[in-house]
């Protein structure tokens, strides 16, 4: 009878997730705290800089140990605090949750640290001026040189395409490797009637881009409602222009991170 039970208890702890494999997962070593810090400060820019709301995440990969990358727990990104920073791994398992929410979405980063070595944090936002050009016939492109790194081209990920009629959200891995996919070797990716997906090498750079893709978003479609079809970067000029950004995109960083880390 024992055996029994106990059989009945480990099908359902597999059944939970909970399997022995998982169950043995531990958090690898600690992240330096500076960089726990950035990661609280980055959801707080995205959400003063009106990229997020109450919705959106924004994740780095563990600088130790590739296979595993830091987000926040589920909570709205202006309310982030150190201790609310997870550790995940690629399949995207809490490793340490101690009963602590976690985003449906996090297969989206899961899967792209899986597909690209080279990107060190992730973007989901639901970014307001971004969303037309993902369910329009425009796509979306470089408008001017802060947003250079549009010029690669921006892939429309369409979730039909991966799992038919959903509820809309990147929910398992199967739906984050499509979305990895479409995003390809590019540093912004549309969902369509979504949002968007914005990846770097750096956590700095990526929110960079997030605010900027939002930014662009904008002055494009300002600039097609006037007269005239915009001009926008062509793909040299944006590439040279992108080289020059890598440079100087601290700037921007300094000066949000100041912001909402001053003292009230």
């Amino acid at each position: 009878m024992k055996g029994v039970v106990g059989a009945v208890c480990l099908a359902l702890w597999a059944w939970l997730g909970m399997g022995a494999g998982a169950a043995q997962e531990r958090p690898g070593p600690a992240p330096p705290a500076a960089l726990v810090a950035d990661l609280v400060a980055a959801n707080r820019i995205l959400a003063d800089q009106g990229v997020v709301d109450g919705f959106g995440h924004v994740s780095v990969r563990h600088p130790e140990d590739p296979n595993r990358f830091l987000m926040s727990r589920s909570v709205a990104p202006a309310l982030v605090a150190a201790a609310d920073i997870m550790e995940f791994d690629l399949d995207g398992n809490p490793l340490d949750p101690r009963g602590r929410a976690v985003f449906l979405e996090r297969f989206i980063h899961a899967e792209i640290y899986r597909a690209r070595p080279d990107v060190h944090a992730v973007v989901h936002s639901h970014s307001p001026a971004v969303i037309p050009f993902g369910i329009a016939r425009t796509p979306l492109r470089p408008a001017y040189h802060i947003a250079a790194f549009l010029g690669a081209g921006v892939p429309v990920f369409d979730i039909r395409g991966a799992g038919g009629e959903t509820d809309m959200l990147v929910r398992d891995s199967r739906l984050g490797r499509a979305l990895a996919a479409t995003l390809g070797d590019k540093a912004v990716a549309l969902m369509r009637g979504h949002g968007d997906v914005v990846v770097g090498p750096t956590l700095p750079l990526a929110v960079f881009r997030a605010v900027y893709t939002e930014v662009n978003a904008r002055i494009q479609s300002q600039a097609m409602a006037l007269d005239g079809p915009p001009v926008f970067l062509d793909r040299e000029e944006a590439e040279k222009a992108d080289r020059a950004l890598d440079q100087i995109h601290l700037r921007a960083w300094d000066l949000w991170k100041r912001k909402v880390t001053a003292a009230p």
